[in-house]
């Protein structure tokens, strides 16, 4: 099956009426950059669905003013090679203003509880513009299921509510966070970090490893959970380090399947995240 490119709203739209009643559609929505981490979406949908398709796209709404919009990592000719090596259906690449056609547009705000606390705090309106690429891309693939990585774990519940909210029929599939052999989650930021930056930015997962080591000897309390990950995560510059309920309230106690750690920490000039869910 040879990989399709598609840029416009009406090719996408005329690729779906094409297709036999009975296919499934599976969406990964990205911003590009792909790495394993993306592949391994592609590979979840590829198994579920009969059509796969993969968006590209650096979302300007969800970039403050002095955050690295202009310098995110593009690279479509390679973006599209990997999708093409892995069966992926479609490649849907549109510019800005196709999908944002007026300036003064209706806008989306997440759950407040959800929305304006950790990156939500931090880059404000970030999640804002999340929610409107999230539905708008949505809409235009009606996708029965999209994929999502648990390592963006705040996005990955405010976007579950997205659907429950607006009453979407897609299901959204959580897929496990991917890490390279040193253990370092997957990240398109991770090219910016330096050889001894990124010796650094193993303190991240050590400090996720050291709660569930804690966790799995019956130490349920947060307050020491964070403590011992704070050991870990010495002479970084920690944004924050909390442990939440799946409505990112914070707990006093793990509660087991539903409790997830979250960690924002600056490397260098590089913001890097990751989580544990517990």
């Amino acid at each position: 099956m040879k990989t399709i490119l598609i840029q416009t709203k009406k090719e996408l739209i005329d690729y779906k009426d094409s297709l036999p009643k009975d296919s499934i559609i599976g969406l990964v929505p990205t911003m590009g950059a792909l790495h394993n981490g993306h592949k391994s979406l592609i590979e979840c949908s590829r198994k579920k669905d009969t059509q796969t398709i993969v968006s590209i796209f650096v979302n300007p709404t969800q970039f403050g003013e002095n955050e690295d919009f202009s310098k995110y990592p593009r690279d479509l000719n390679k973006d599209f090679k990997l999708c093409e090596e892995n069966g992926v259906a479609v490649v849907f690449a549109p510019n800005p203003t196709e999908m944002y056609p007026k300036d003064d547009e209706i806008s989306l705000r997440p759950p407040k509880n959800m929305g304006y606390t950790h990156e939500g705090f931090i880059r404000e309106g970030h999640f804002d513009g999340v929610l409107r690429i999230v539905l708008k891309l949505l809409h235009l693939s009606t996708p029965h299921h999209a994929y999502f990585g648990e390592k963006d774990a705040q996005q990955l519940l405010i976007i579950k509510r997205l659907i429950q909210d607006t009453f979407l029929k897609t299901k959204i599939i959580p897929c496990p966070t991917q890490r390279d052999i040193d253990g370092l989650a997957l990240s398109s930021r991770n090219i910016y970090l330096s050889k001894e930056e990124r010796l650094e930015a193993l303190k991240i997962p050590t400090a996720l490893k050291k709660i569930a080591e804690a966790v799995q000897k019956g130490e349920l309390k947060t307050s020491i959970l964070i403590e011992l990950a704070k050991i870990e995560l010495e002479n970084l510059n920690v944004e924050y380090l909390d442990i939440c309920d799946h409505d990112l309230n914070p707990i006093a106690y793990i509660q087991k399947n539903s409790s997830i750690a979250l960690i924002a920490a600056k490397v260098g000039k590089t913001r890097l995240l990751d989580n544990l869910w517990l």
